[in-house]
């Protein structure tokens, strides 16, 4: 099956919650995750969302997979880019695995929990899929809770980074993203600038 191709997408209104149907790696007992690496045409920007839980990081859109998905990962990478970042595209090509550096220190490989400042955070298994932005809309599953912006990679990694999410710099590394080295414009609180956003339709 060509991972890369997926279902006629359809727009939800409402995201799905809950993890009863997620599925888990039989080998590791790793939650599988997947989402997009949202680029524009030109592949110089990238689209970054807010985090839900902390509103002053930077994400990437992901989610879990479930049950009804198991057979293309990419399904759920576009209806997770949809629902968090109201963005849809063409999916272009799978990126290589990123397994969860949060646990990296952990001797014990079958540790499938962390608390990390108070919060669970399950094991993870991430399949990232680069997109080809077409659509953003202007109302979104999440939009209430969500802000997104457009970033350079120098900007999506620099947020990243201050996320402590460097699993998700390395799937950003692997996306065929211009790597620019300009300096950076950051807001008083230390977050880039869209700078992109005469360009987009909020």
């Amino acid at each position: 099956m060509d991972m890369t191709k997926s279902d006629t997408f359809i727009k939800t209104e409402h995201a799905r919650e809950g993890r009863s149907n997620q599925v888990y790696s039989k080998e590791t007992g790793a939650r599988i995750v997947a989402g997009c690496i949202p680029l524009d045409e030109s592949r110089t920007k990238i689209i970054m969302i807010s985090s839900r839980k902390h509103k002053n990081r930077w994400i990437l859109p992901k989610g879990g997979v479930e049950n009804d998905e198991i057979e293309n990962f990419a399904i759920t990478a576009k209806r997770e880019t949809w629902e968090e970042a109201g963005v849809t595209g063409i999916i272009t090509k799978k990126l290589k695995i990123v397994q969860d550096h949060r646990f990296a220190k952990e001797k014990d490989l079958k540790k499938i929990d962390l608390k990390i400042d108070g919060d669970l955070i399950p094991r993870t298994e991430f399949h990232f899929y680069e997109m080809e932005v077409d659509e953003l809309s202007t109302v979104w599953p999440e939009s209430n809770h969500r802000e997104r912006k457009w970033c350079s990679y120098s900007e999506a990694k620099h947020e990243l980074i201050k996320s402590k999410r460097l699993e998700l710099v390395d799937a950003l590394n692997e996306s065929s993203i211009v790597k620019d080295s300009h300096n950076i414009e950051l807001t008083d609180e230390g977050h880039v600038i869209d700078t992109k956003v005469n360009e987009d339709n909020y």
